[in-house]
């Protein structure tokens, strides 16, 4: 299923060459039951997000931890331990490759993995 809707973006993003915002449902397709990878301030990371409202974040050299996610709006949104609010994300699609978009951040790529893949292979 992820392959299909990677591949619509792939050739949605050739067609246009722009880049897409996603909508809060195909966030949570997107997402939901699958790991994203990427390199986040300098370290590489792997981050499940759950069925249930879950997400461990692992990165390398560090203990994982366990949060919540959600999508509101046309947000993906997290919070951690030790947060009071949650801290949402944009995620955008261009030429095939997957951001996290923020006003505080540049646009960071990551890529999709199907279902639970914390640990490299």
């Amino acid at each position: 299923m992820i392959r299909f809707a990677l591949a619509f973006a792939v050739c949605a993003g050739a067609a246009d060459a722009q880049s897409v915002k996603l909508r809060s449902d195909e966030i949570g397709f997107l997402l939901t039951g699958n790991t994203a990878v990427g390199v986040w301030n300098g370290e590489n990371y792997r981050q499940y997000f759950g069925a249930d409202g879950s997400t461990i974040y692992a990165q390398d050299g560090s203990r994982s931890a366990l949060g919540e996610w959600r999508v509101e709006g046309e947000e993906y949104q997290s919070r951690w331990p030790g947060d009071a609010d949650w801290e949402g994300w944009f995620v955008m699609e261009y030429a095939g490759i997957w951001f996290w978009v923020s006003k505080s951040t540049p646009p960071t790529p990551f890529e999709v993995l199907e279902g639970e893949q914390l640990v490299a292979q």
